[in-house]
């Protein structure tokens, strides 16, 4: 026992957080995270592993050394998919896989897969050197082990070195300050191998991304977020009958440029996995200006005089104006800021001649001039009680046409680009 306590406590730790995450998460159905789930894994058994392997390196004389260097095999490979684990879970809460980017995956599992294999092939070098106090393991497969640290770590840091303008400051803080600790972690067992820090290691990352990412109570506020966020837009177009559908249209056209835009080398830094959230999440609420909107106006089967058109002109200011004050104390300033931007300025032109700022060009939020296109392509596709839809082909060509006046002309391009994919959506929706 007295060369285990450490293990069994970490053990302790990681079997009540696992039985609490899985309680009030797949028993309350709260979405969860891949890299998450496989790191409960992971961490469970390299604790195990490694209580194990800090046993039988003490006991040499009455443990069998093909069963000594077999657990120790296990332990240093669960040590390494550890690394590697976490440090996809690093990359996907700031950047994002996408679905189907395999080659942003092969970044991790080709040296991944590579320090497996030299862990592996390593282990006939495997030390046991006797300390003051208790045996411990060196060799190559160690050193392996370390440099994957480094190696799948250090990308992660240079990462958010990088990008460090466009990211939340909360998850720079977490990841940052996962990585500084691992830092320390290593550091120490270096300097004082006989430490057996690799379970405390293990455990405090596991609690740490629990702690800052992964905590069911707050996905459960950030769920009862999206539901008021989807409450909104159904009374949004509960007032307005001629935009039913228009909600979830535009908001799957702004999705549809988005997944476009983060393989475009111009917008890939921005186009981060918080950024796709918010600017989707935000994009319903667009309208939401149109509450304040007299009936007369939202539902006129003619055309609007200059006075009523000057008043349905005041929705995208007052909509900016509304989610400020209803979204005030939301602990998300980056969300508040784009669904701000995105109500205000969605009806601005790329050439300034829009409302309510007459702002042109990248004076306009990148959000707000992707949420006009989606907007103009859903107004003009789709029936309105002062007239019929056009055709496909007639709103594609109005888009095309407001290339560089209405429209920011990269993002037009990329809307056109995509015109199999929208007329899919038209259809589907």
């Amino acid at each position: 026992m007295e060369y285990v306590k450490l293990q069994i406590g970490c053990l302790v730790i990681v079997l009540y957080l696992i039985v609490t995450y899985v309680r009030e998460t797949y028993y309350r159905n709260i979405p969860c995270n891949r890299f998450f789930d496989a790191l409960m894994v992971v961490v469970s058994w390299e604790v195990v592993f490694d209580g194990l392997t800090a046993w039988t390196v003490n006991h040499l004389d009455i443990v069998p050394v093909m069963f000594n260097r077999f657990a120790h095999l296990i332990f240093l490979v669960l040590v390494d998919l550890i690394i590697i684990v976490t440090a996809m879970y690093m990359f996907e809460q700031t950047v994002g896989f996408g679905k189907k980017n395999k080659k942003r995956k092969l970044l991790f599992v080709t040296p991944g897969a590579l320090s497996i294999v030299l862990i592996v092939a390593g282990m006939s070098n495997l030390e046991y050197v006797h300390g003051v106090y208790t045996n411990y393991s060196m060799g190559w497969p160690v050193y392996v082990c370390y440099g994957s640290v480094v190696i799948h770590y250090g990308f992660v840091l240079v990462l958010l070195l990088i990008r460090h303008r466009y990211l939340p400051s909360e998850k720079k803080v977490g990841i940052f300050s996962f990585i500084g600790l691992s830092g320390v972690f290593i550091t120490l067992q270096i300097i004082f191998p006989e430490i057996l820090m690799t379970s405390l290691l293990a455990t405090t990352l596991l609690l740490g991304i629990y702690m800052f990412f992964e905590n069911p109570y707050i996905r459960k506020l950030t769920i009862y977020n999206s539901k008021m966020v989807e409450g909104f837009a159904s009374m949004i177009e509960s007032r307005d009958d001629n935009t039913g559908g228009h909600v979830k249209r535009t908001q799957a056209y702004v999705n549809l440029m988005l997944h476009h835009m983060r393989h475009d080398r111009k917008y890939r830094d921005v186009i981060n996995k918080d950024y796709l959230v918010n600017v989707s999440n935000a994009a319903p609420l667009h309208d939401i200006g149109k509450i304040a909107t007299p009936d007369v106006i939202l539902q006129k089967p003619g055309k609007l005089t200059d006075e009523e058109y000057s008043m349905m002109k005041q929705h995208a200011a007052c909509g900016g104006d509304m989610l400020r004050t209803i979204f005030k104390d939301l602990d998300d300033p980056e969300f508040l800021q784009i669904a701000y931007e995105v109500a205000r300025h969605h009806h601005e032109k790329y050439n300034g001649k829009g409302y309510p700022d007459g702002l042109s060009g990248n004076e306009i939020p990148l959000h707000a001039r992707i949420m006009a296109i989606a907007d103009v392509f859903d107004a003009v596709s789709q029936k309105r009680c002062y007239r019929d839809a056009m055709s496909l082909d007639a709103s594609f060509e109005i888009i095309e046409k407001g290339s560089g006046t209405d429209f920011d002309p990269v993002l037009t391009k990329i809307f056109l680009d995509a015109r199999e994919e929208v007329e899919a959506l038209v259809k589907d929706l």
